[in-house]
């Protein structure tokens, strides 16, 4: 059984990453919780945990590209199908059965179920929500080296006060998601030739 799920819905910027985790039977579930609950740290010292006790994990990215193409929500189901087919591509066998977090279930052709609040019913989405959020807060981290203006090192690409700012003044960087309000406004040209406007869920 593995767990699934999404880190990077909601900011303005960089990719949506998913991340899809099979625990073994020996470890200590209890310790995997709700990456939103835990610190950077934490999550660091869980991200390396699950590496060590030999722990089944796939991760995959979509970039902004992408999500401007597709729309958030269709980005996100890609990212987790590529992350399921990334951890089946290095197991033996399996996985047989994923939980998978939200009202949405991946599209591969495997049973699995949606849980509503997954990351707090379900160790394995929790894991998988670890290595989402490490992932991307890794990429985001690389990215402020390329994009200094924007602080993404800081602000992860979400849309805070200051990141609306940067972006007022200096407009979208090449990681900006161009269709999401608060991005396409800035896009040169938008006033004449206006972005396609956001369609999905988040």
């Amino acid at each position: 059984m593995a767990g699934v799920d999404e880190a990077g819905r909601g900011p303005l910027a960089g990719p949506v990453v998913a991340g899809c985790v099979v625990l073994p039977l020996d470890c200590a579930y209890h310790r995997f919780k709700d990456s939103k609950k835990l610190s950077a740290a934490a999550r660091q010292d869980l991200f390396a945990e699950l590496h060590e006790c030999g722990a089944g994990i796939g991760y995959a990215v979509v970039s902004s590209q992408e999500i401007d193409q597709f729309n958030i929500l269709r980005a996100s189901l890609m990212a987790m199908a590529r992350a399921v087919a990334q951890l089946a591509g290095k197991l033996a066998a399996g996985p047989d059965y994923l939980l998978v977090d939200g009202t949405f279930t991946a599209p591969v052709s495997l049973p699995q179920r949606a849980l509503v609040k997954g990351e707090s019913r379900s160790a394995s989405i929790a894991a998988a929500s670890i290595v989402a959020k490490v992932v991307r807060d890794r990429l985001m981290e690389e990215y402020h080296a390329e994009f200094p203006l924007y602080n993404f090192q800081q602000n992860k690409g979400y849309p805070t006060a200051a990141h609306r700012r940067a972006i007022e003044c200096f407009g979208p960087c090449a990681i900006h998601r161009r269709t999401f309000k608060g991005v396409r406004e800035f896009v040169c040209g938008a006033a004449a030739n206006p972005a396609p406007r956001h369609q999905g869920l988040w």
